[in-house]
């Protein structure tokens, strides 16, 4: 069985564990049925997924002329204190910036490898937790706006890291500590104009579960430009990851506006 597209980071699913769906123009995959099931994925061509064209993918999908242009890979995007369009300030599209930036935002911590903080769009709760495989996940300030949950963020940075050790997450090494204890601690962190919005009653904690039956002691990320055939058994997903028996990792995101073919044996 054959099936080609365009990847773009998979759809999932909230259920225990994780449901993962890839979604091609004429396929939809769920790839839990692919666990314990050989595969090949054939790199064929680049799509870029914003102009459509047969070239070079830069950066989160984008050829380099796409992503210096596009308004959805604006820096704010990666660095949400930089975003202004509550002051009517364009950086590429206002209208569209509008549309992203003046909405509920989340600030959260999460337990991925150690704990982090990060922000994310409210709609996009779990979603964001899930694409970064993290096991558990508590929101702590909602803001009106990405601004204000950025200038958060970059506050409470200081004091508990903004990365995740994706090694470590996809070996399933996770951290232990307490969520609502950091959070409580992490209050006198917060800056003064976003304090009235800590989620002071929030003990809300989500635990994510994901498809896995094996995790690799040892890893090996593989990237199509690198490796134009990918292949192996697949022992589970987590993250945007999916993991083989020989401890081989393919993050399908950092493959996005990749054309490929993906057999099933």
């Amino acid at each position: 069985m054959t099936f080609k597209g365009v990847l773009k980071k998979m759809i999932t699913e909230y259920t225990f564990p994780i449901q993962y769906y890839l979604d091609f123009d004429d396929d939809f995959i769920n790839f839990n049925q692919l666990i314990n099931k050989n595969i090949e994925i054939n790199f064929e061509k680049y799509e870029c997924l914003s102009c459509k064209k047969n070239k070079k993918i830069f950066r989160q999908g984008n050829c380099y002329d796409c992503f210096y242009k596009s308004a959805n890979v604006g820096e704010w995007i990666i660095k949400p204190e930089l975003s202004k369009a509550h002051l009517g300030i364009e950086d590429r599209d206002l209208d569209f910036e509008k549309k992203i930036q003046i909405q509920p935002h989340i600030v959260y911590l999460a337990l991925s490898s150690n704990i982090k903080v990060g922000v994310t769009r409210k709609p996009q709760i779990p979603t964001r937790w899930i694409d970064q495989g993290a096991s558990k996940a508590l929101a702590i300030v909602e803001t009106p706006n990405r601004y204000l949950a950025g200038i958060t963020e970059v506050a409470l940075k200081e004091f508990v890291s903004d990365k995740t050790s994706w090694q470590k997450m996809l070996k399933n090494e996770v951290s232990t500590e307490d969520l609502i204890q950091i959070k409580e601690d992490l209050y006198k962190h917060i800056p003064d104009e976003t304090k009235p919005y800590f989620l002071s009653s929030n003990t809300d904690i989500y635990d994510i579960g994901y498809p896995v039956l094996s995790y690799p002691k040892k890893i090996k990320s593989l990237r199509l430009d690198k490796t134009p055939t990918i292949k192996g058994l697949l022992k589970g997903i987590k993250g945007q990851y999916l993991i083989f028996e020989d401890g081989s990792v393919f993050n399908v995101r950092n493959n996005e506006g990749c054309v490929v073919s993906i057999k099933i044996d």
